[in-house]
């Protein structure tokens, strides 16, 4: 495991965006697994303002969707990499694909989709944030290690965490469609990004504490290639520092 300590959110982005920018020009058919809500959006910005990486091969796979909300629903994922990705990168829509929260049959949905990975060759680099209860995606704490796409209930936290989105917390989705844990953990390399102080405590648990599914996001240790990019307040309970990622050119 790679440990990346930055001062705030705009190096986190810039450290993040080099990691996935490589990728892409390594490989420039490469399949990126996207995170959602606040903790990637500089990354993207950062991704955005690169003019020297071309993303219009690259496959995107989202790694969650509420259940009953979808594009153009301002706080569905599938608008938001629709804004923050697929639109800013040049990437075509039938290169973006993101969990089906409205299906008639969401577990069918759930299978597709585990499907469309297969078929695309697997995910190459997965970019992940996480939770204050150390949730992955969207797997509470209780999932289980091997688990695959599916429907799951979202915590009260999580949906406290989340009703900022919203016009008021009762909006909040009850529900989501989440990549499972097994599904992350067959990506390729891992790139987990957290900042505020608030997620110190479940960055210290995911690094270093037991692997336990108490808190989700430390299965990751399970994993040959995983990059860990987190700012000085979200790293503070760590107290080690690997290396550092200049700033993307």
């Amino acid at each position: 495991m790679q440990l990346v300590v930055v001062q705030g959110r705009q190096e986190l982005g810039a450290a993040a965006a080099k990691v996935i920018a490589e990728q892409v020009r390594a490989n420039p058919r490469s399949v990126l697994g996207i995170a959602t809500g606040a903790s990637p959006l500089p990354v993207y910005a950062q991704l955005a303002a690169d003019s020297g990486t071309d993303y219009r091969q690259t496959t995107c796979f989202a790694l969650d969707e509420y259940v009953g909300l979808a594009a153009p629903h301002p706080q569905s994922y599938g608008q938001f990499v629709r804004d923050h990705v697929s639109g800013p990168l040049g990437i075509a829509p039938e290169r973006i694909h993101v969990p089906d929260g409205l299906a008639e049959d969401l577990e069918d949905a759930c299978a597709l989709f585990e499907q469309e990975i297969e078929a695309a060759g697997g995910v190459d680099l997965q970019v992940l944030g996480i939770g204050r209860n150390g949730h992955l995606a969207f797997n509470e704490p209780g999932s289980a290690v091997g688990s695959r796409t599916r429907v799951v209930p979202l915590s009260a936290d999580t949906r406290r965490a989340n009703a900022r989105f919203f016009p008021n917390p009762s909006s909040v989705p009850t529900h989501a469609v989440t990549q499972g844990l097994g599904t992350i953990l067959a990506a390729r390399h891992l790139l987990l990004l957290a900042s505020g102080p608030e997620k110190a405590s479940a960055v210290e648990r995911a690094v270093n504490g037991s692997v336990t599914t108490d808190c989700p996001a430390s299965v990751i240790q399970l994993h040959p290639h995983v990059t860990v990019i987190a700012d000085e307040q979200a790293a503070d309970s760590l107290g080690r520092v690997e290396a550092m990622v200049p700033t993307l050119h």
